[in-house]
């Protein structure tokens, strides 16, 4: 499936663009892989005219340009794995079939999560809402429809994440999953600032060894930024479902606060984005040379 060019920057030549691209993939030089689930921004154009919202609402929910942030790990030899669609039309942050019946024309199949807290809060795997409670569609999706997204996307690209991380464990016999999000720099519920520059997100110490989790946390501390750990954001699907530390495989979480690089409300790159983007790749770099055999690693375990 290709994905026709609707909201981009910068737009294709062509019009369209692949699902998603991996890159350093079978030759990685560090056990690193690092993965953009939400800085897509290549719209379907019958998903932009299905939406009753314009431009600037439904890109509201775009990890902005946080794949730009993270592109020197591939200079470093990682991994690295980016949506180009957009989370608004697929979340492959979310379990594979939380879909909310009431955004669908017939019956779902059984197999579908419909209840889960995500669902209810209208941010499943296809999502019902955009920030402050937006309703996307003008009208209801076919069953068929939605199962097609999921087919066509969610498993091709949790796919390629496995296969890369089963690749970078073969080679160096422990791989860690960065998982690159942002984050707004209020909380939508009360619209009170977020003071943390970044947050680290390791479930809690279950997705993660905590000693990969402090190492990012002082590294970051070090370049002058102020980070948080786990709250508001412990980490989605993608950390709780990858990150296996006895198996080791490892799994973190990284937000960034937007105000750090980006207009929120003009939805562009600021004037701190070059700087931030530099920090960013000695962060990179740094992290990605750090020794994982005080990770705590047990032999590969049979899976």
């Amino acid at each position: 499936m290709r994905l026709i060019a609707g909201y981009s920057e910068p737009p294709t030549e062509t019009g369209d663009v692949a699902p998603f691209s991996v890159e350093n993939a079978l030759n990685p030089k560090v056990p690193f892989v690092f993965n953009s689930p939400h800085s897509g921004r290549f719209y379907p154009i019958d998903f932009i005219e299905s939406s009753r919202l314009d431009q600037k609402e439904i890109r509201s929910s775009e990890d902005a340009f946080v794949d730009h942030l993270y592109r020197s790990a591939v200079e470093f030899g990682a991994p690295f794995i980016t949506a180009h669609f957009p989370r608004v039309y697929l979340d492959v942050n979310r379990e594979p079939f939380e879909l909310d019946p009431k955004m669908f024309e017939g019956r779902l199949p059984s197999y579908v999560n419909t209840r889960s807290l995500r669902v209810a809060g209208g941010l499943g795997t296809i999502a019902r809402i955009v920030n402050e409670n937006k309703e996307i569609y003008r009208h209801r999706l076919s069953v068929e429809e939605g199962l097609k997204r999921i087919e066509d996307l969610y498993r091709p690209y949790h796919m390629a994440i496995r296969s890369t991380l089963a690749r970078v464990r073969e080679l160096f016999g422990v791989a860690v999953l960065i998982d690159c999000h942002s984050m707004p720099s209020t909380t939508q519920s009360r619209g009170a600032p977020i003071h943390s520059d970044f947050i680290l997100g390791d479930r809690f110490g279950t997705s993660c060894n905590p000693a990969i989790t402090n190492a990012a946390a002082d590294l970051l501390t070090d370049l002058g930024f102020s980070v948080g750990r786990n709250l508001p954001y412990a980490g989605g699907f993608i950390t709780e479902h990858y990150g296996r530390p006895e198996k080791n495989i490892h799994a973190l979480q990284i937000e960034i606060n937007r105000a750090l690089y980006m207009d929120e409300k003009a939805h562009v790159p600021s004037e701190q984005f070059p700087l931030v983007r530099r920090v960013l790749t000695r962060f990179i770099g740094q992290l990605t040379s750090i020794d994982l055999g005080h990770t705590g690693s047990q032999p590969l375990a049979a899976e």
